[in-house]
């Protein structure tokens, strides 16, 4: 457990100082490097999505109960902070496996994701479709 520990703190630091990713391995053939840069710029641009998500929401659905609102507002802000993070560290992780020769990390992450926005939207079609939002 303490090993898990260490590894996060030190994907962590990495975050802030990923000039020190270059210490690990070989480097890699740059493309590689440039397409899990653009993986990382993809997963930043669906969280901003869904931090406007949650922000619409809040603006444009003022007839919807209020309590249900801030639940759909909440998660969806919720769920870009986590995307942002999530980003960031699933980069880290790339970069150091491919400098170390190693499989590419596999992440439950897009599927959660996946099932979380499936979730909200097909509640707020539910909504919409009763006339909760009038």
């Amino acid at each position: 457990m303490s090993g898990d520990l260490r590894s996060v703190r030190e994907a962590a630091r990495l975050w802030w100082s990923p000039a020190r990713i270059g210490e690990e391995g070989r480097t890699p053939d740059y493309r590689f490097s440039l397409a899990n840069e653009r993986t990382l710029l993809a997963w930043l641009r669906t969280g901003l999505a869904l931090v406007g998500g949650g922000f619409a929401v809040d603006q444009f659905l003022p007839r919807l109960h209020p309590g249900l609102r801030t639940v759909f507002t909440v998660a969806l802000l919720v769920a870009g902070a986590l995307c942002a993070v999530r980003a960031v560290h699933h980069w880290v992780r790339c970069e150091r496996a491919m400098r170390r020769g190693e499989d590419l990390p596999v992440s439950r992450f897009p599927s959660l994701l996946a099932l979380v926005v499936g979730a909200l939207a097909a509640a707020m079609v539910v909504l919409v479709a009763v006339g909760w939002t009038r």
